[in-house]
């Protein structure tokens, strides 16, 4: 092993010039490469999956709690019931549990001077945390009766021609053919999450303002938002928070509401298989044909070493190692241009997404180091195995004939 290992490194850092030269240049940039689109992929999705992911929780948490509904969309009004501070604390002693919020939502129509928009008005309680907040302050809460702050998202603004501390009139809608009220209301904030299910349908105001409206008792809550400390943790948070809700009450994940929002997500991770399989190909073709070409340029060397005794088995060796020193360049290499470009645009964002399409402006980076490592240690692996296939030529050529090729 350790004969293989010294010719393979003599030949690897050989500095004459030959054709087999080229070709492990060849082979090394196209490792580089795959490489490279392998890192900058992954970082790619992981970063959409992540920003969108959190724009869908910071807006509306991850679970919610209310009044079982059938067939309940995300644009339905809620069941009122009683808030119950003992329980919200259950639920807050979960650890999965970061936050948990109350809420209410009534349908509206908002309108300024000839144009109106239906929407959703979304109540929310003190202490809800506004992330998404690009314009103005939040609302402000009164000790009696209720807050005229409203939050519109730009989306809103720009439609209906409003900005900051303009006053809009809202008209509250009621069932049974009863006339909607209205409210003169004030624009304390403008929000933006990119999303456009939220930014064309919602606008945030205080929760006691529906409650007035729907004549519900001072203490009625539409649900409760709950934000855990991790997406991943939605399955074990189900269950547990489930234990402690009494039986009227109804537990729905972000991926019940907004189902087609994660299918799109989902698909991602189908794409990122394919990207990472697609370039492993890539690199295992450009492996296998350059080891090729290193045996059948090397065929004199391989008749020598064999009638020198040296066995098929060690000579496989070392066009093994050969393609091991290439491989291992090539990964170097990518790494450094993959991580650097990712970096580069996690900085700079210098790549720009239509937002309509995207849900963002700018393409996001997450680096996952695990997959990083993953990658590297699985186009190394994959490929050094490949290679024993082509290596198996040695073993078919002759040594008398081998000395005489030319």
């Amino acid at each position: 092993m350790r004969v293989s290992l010294f010719i393979a490194g003599r030949i690897a850092f050989n500095r004459f010039s030959s054709f087999s030269k080229f070709i492990i240049n060849i082979a090394m940039i196209a490792t580089a490469f795959s490489v490279a689109v392998m890192i900058m992929a992954t970082a790619l999705i992981n970063g959409f999956q992540q920003v969108i992911s959190d724009k869908i929780f910071s807006f509306w948490g991850h679970m919610h709690v209310t009044q079982y509904q059938v067939n309940a969309g995300p644009l339905a009004e809620q069941i009122p019931f009683e808030a119950d501070s003992a329980l919200e604390a259950r639920i807050r002693a979960i650890p999965q549990v970061k936050d948990v919020y109350e809420f209410a939502t009534k349908s509206v129509i908002v309108k300024n001077n000839k144009e109106t928009e239906g929407m959703i008005f979304k109540g929310i309680a003190p202490g809800s945390k506004l992330s998404f907040l690009e314009e103005g302050r939040p609302v402000r809460y009164t000790d009696s009766g209720y807050s005229s702050d409203i939050i519109i998202s730009a989306n809103t603004a720009a439609l209906l021609q409003l900005r900051l501390n303009d006053a809009v009139v809202v008209y509250f809608m009621r069932g049974d053919g009863l006339p909607p009220r209205a409210r003169k209301l004030n624009i304390c904030g403008i929000y933006k999450t990119g999303i456009e299910e939220y930014d064309k349908a919602y606008l945030l105001g205080d929760i006691s303002l529906i409650r007035r409206l729907n004549d519900w008792e001072p203490g009625d809550i539409g649900g409760y938002e709950v934000f855990l400390h991790n997406y991943g943790m939605i399955d074990s948070a189900r269950s547990s928070i489930g234990e402690v809700l009494p039986d009227e009450l109804n537990l729905r994940s972000m991926q019940e509401v907004y189902p087609n929002i994660f299918d799109w997500l989902g698909l991602q991770n189908k794409n990122e298989i394919i990207i990472l399989v697609i370039m492993t190909i890539v690199a295992v073709i450009n492996m296998i044909t350059a080891i090729l070409i290193l045996i059948l340029e090397r065929t004199n060397m391989v008749g020598i070493l064999k009638a020198l005794g040296m066995r098929n088995g060690a000579i496989q060796g070392v066009f093994v190692y050969q393609a091991g020193y290439i491989v291992l360049a090539g990964i170097v290499i990518g790494n450094v241009l993959g991580i650097g470009l990712a970096l580069l645009q996690q900085h700079t964002g210098f790549f720009k997404l239509p937002e309509e399409s995207y849900y963002m402006s700018v393409a996001p980076i997450a680096i996952q180091w695990w997959k990083v490592i993953l990658i590297n240690a699985g186009t190394l692996l994959i490929c050094v195995l490949i290679l024993l296939i082509p290596s198996l030529l040695v073993q078919r050529i002759l040594p008398v004939k081998a000395i005489q090729f030319k």
